[in-house]
């Protein structure tokens, strides 16, 4: 859409216009720095005609909103609503300005792709042939994130009026034709399996150089650091509205100002390394980059801003997280249960449930005690809440799991935690 197109109030369905943005916003997270760490300007794209469906989106959720305040009660229960078409918004910009790092060759080192493998999981962007294994048949019958462990987080399918409709949450029952393009994640592995049947060719993965200057390589580093924890701000924000949860949403804002320090050390680095770079301007990009991704932390802080300013969570609000292409679930471990004693890598979670833990409340009772350090270092004291858990971090009976990942995965979680629920909400 062209920022000059009309757009004219329509009744559409708050709830799924905040899931669909909620999608969109994730999705744009993934493309953008996906396009920049492997150097992709067909992905650059996608992420600026998807910023533009995005700025529809917000229009139309922000009419529906006015529409719907009729008293000042009404004004108090939505304002957290506007907050999350905002917060939705500034993720969507920053990843257009992400972005433009490969499509205007703003520049960028080396090094930046050096650090791939660290930054993200691989994600690319496969066109279905004619001719394809996959052209008429449905996920479900595909069997694809089973098989081979690579999910499809988005379909772009082109249609006869020359625009793109986008399919953001394609489930079980989503059918895939020739023409469609699908944006896979997953390990190389199960990439290349999945590339060479949609395509009929070999799947060649983007070489990644050493990085050179020690300097260049922190910055490198704290930019990773920067992305990876501005991704869980944004995961904890949804989760702590979906939950109702000041201890989440205290955590998110812990989240932000540690992303605030870490672009402050990254600008120290990067100063140090211009003086000794052949070509400075080529850390540009590295510039921009840090910018946009303190922009995506601060959009995660206001999601959960009503939350820590004690205004309930609209109901709407809740059911559109719920309803979102990756759900945000919360788990009891039962005493009886494999996860109980267990680390998460001994039962190897990731792996076989595609679920990501992204939280971990000690004790199951009550939310994170005053004082509490945030990163989850006394794993003993009941309450305290564990953030992005590793391999290493072994659960209890009572502890409360905050994960993330498809209905499908969800289940399989809840029977290994031993949970009479998969999707329960306080």
């Amino acid at each position: 859409m062209h920022r000059d197109e009309p757009v004219e109030y329509e009744p559409v369905s708050v709830k799924a216009v905040l899931a669909e943005m909620k999608d969109t916003a994730e999705l744009l997270i993934d493309l953008s720095f996906s396009a920049v760490l492997h150097g992709n300007p067909d992905l650059a794209a996608e992420v600026l005609a998807l910023e533009s469906r995005m700025d529809v989106l917000q229009l139309q959720a922000r009419m529906s909103v006015m529409m719907a305040a009729r008293s000042p009660e009404d004004v108090e229960e939505l304002a957290p609503v506007l907050g999350m078409v905002g917060a939705a918004e500034k993720i969507s910009d920053a990843a257009g300005d992400i972005a433009k790092i490969v499509l205007e060759d703003v520049g960028l080192p080396d090094a930046m792709r050096a650090a791939l493998p660290e930054a993200v999981e691989t994600l690319v962007r496969v066109p279905v042939v004619d001719d394809s294994g996959y052209a008429g048949r449905t996920l479900g019958g595909i069997n694809m994130e089973t098989d081979t462990g690579v999910r499809v987080i988005a379909v772009r399918r082109d249609q006869a009026t020359g625009k793109a409709r986008w399919i953001t949450n394609p489930d079980r029952e989503t059918e895939l034709r020739a023409g469609d393009t699908l944006f896979l994640r997953g390990f190389e592995e199960g990439l290349r399996e999945v590339y060479e049947a949609a395509v009929g060719e070999a799947y060649e993965p983007p070489a990644a150089p050493d990085p050179a200057d020690a300097d260049l390589e922190r910055a490198v580093d704290s930019i990773v650091l920067m992305k990876n924890m501005s991704e869980l701000a944004v995961d904890l924000a949804y989760g702590a509205v979906l939950f109702d949860s000041r201890g989440v949403a205290e955590e998110v804002a812990e989240l932000e100002a540690e992303v605030d320090a870490l672009k402050s050390r990254f600008e120290a680095w990067t100063l140090r390394a211009a003086a000794r770079v052949d070509d400075p301007v080529s850390l540009r990009g590295l510039v921009h980059l840090a910018s946009a991704t303190e922009v995506i932390s601060d959009a995660a802080l206001e999601i959960g801003e009503g939350v820590l300013r004690g205004l309930d969570t609209h109901p709407v609000v809740a059911e559109a997280v719920e309803e979102s292409d990756e759900v945000i679930v919360r788990l009891v471990v039962a005493p009886d249960g494999d996860l109980a004693g267990a680390t998460l890598g001994d039962r190897e979670v990731k792996t076989a449930t595609g679920m990501r833990v992204i939280a971990i409340r000690r004790g199951g009772d009550g939310d994170r005690p005053a004082g509490g350090d945030g990163d989850g270092g006394d794993e003993d004291g009941d309450g305290e809440w564990v953030v992005s858990p590793r391999a290493d971090t072994r659960l209890r009976p009572g502890d409360v799991l905050v994960a993330k990942g498809t209905r499908a995965g969800a289940e399989r979680l809840s029977a290994l935690a031993g949970a009479a629920e998969p999707f329960d909400r306080e």
